[in-house]
């Protein structure tokens, strides 16, 4: 049965937050909000977790699950980036933007694309998702939460709570964050592609 914990949207209890980073940190699987939507998230080293959330998502290998960083530093250990990538990166973050990048040694290999070796990566401007990676002090791995057979992610607590009780330890609830996901934006290649159209404005990555 999941547990369930209520923040505030805006300034979030660290408390609460502190209670929530130990769950992560003893391998639990969570729902919690950012920027775009709803996401499940879990301690990157994690195998049960990732297996967890492709299961629930139903998601092949090809699938990128991404890292969630706390801020650009984070970020920098996990991809490497060239110096133009590097730029346009950088002005985008914090956003509701992910980037499929080549990764470093750091990714355990499982999370890896199978052929490509790349990951995806972002930095949400969200108050709570921010206080929980500062108190967790690495990366959550997620993906949107959109569960097989919905059209959009789920935006209510309550409801999330009811439909994955049993496939997750907790729900952080803030509130309603939307349905619109990131835009993805694939940099494995060194030139922008935009991947999906979402929450980001993607003219910025215009060719």
């Amino acid at each position: 049965m999941a547990k369930y914990f209520d923040v505030h949207p805006d300034d979030p209890q660290p408390r609460t937050m502190g209670q929530v980073a130990d769950l992560v940190r003893r391998d639990g699987l969570i729902a919690y909000p950012t920027d775009s939507c709803f996401a499940l998230g879990c301690r990157l080293g994690n195998k049960d977790g990732m297996d967890r959330i492709r299961e629930i998502r139903r998601l092949d290998s090809g699938h990128h699950l991404t890292l969630v960083c706390r801020d650009f530093a984070q970020l920098g250990q996990f991809v490497h980036l060239g110096n133009a990538v590097f730029r346009a990166v950088k002005a985008a973050t914090p956003g509701s933007y992910t980037f499929i990048l080549p990764a470093t040694k750091e990714v355990p290999r499982r999370l890896l694309h199978p052929r490509k070796k790349t990951v995806g990566v972002r930095i949400p401007a969200h108050p709570v998702v921010q206080a929980l990676l500062d108190e967790l002090g690495e990366p959550l791995l997620s993906s949107t939460l959109v569960l097989p057979g919905d059209d959009e992610p789920m935006t209510q607590g309550w409801e999330i709570k009811e439909r994955l009780d049993h496939a997750i330890d907790a729900v952080v609830d803030s509130g309603d964050c939307g349905t619109v996901p990131t835009t993805v934006v694939d940099f494995s290649d060194g030139e922008p592609e935009i991947v999906r159209v979402g929450a980001g404005d993607p003219a910025r990555f215009a060719q």
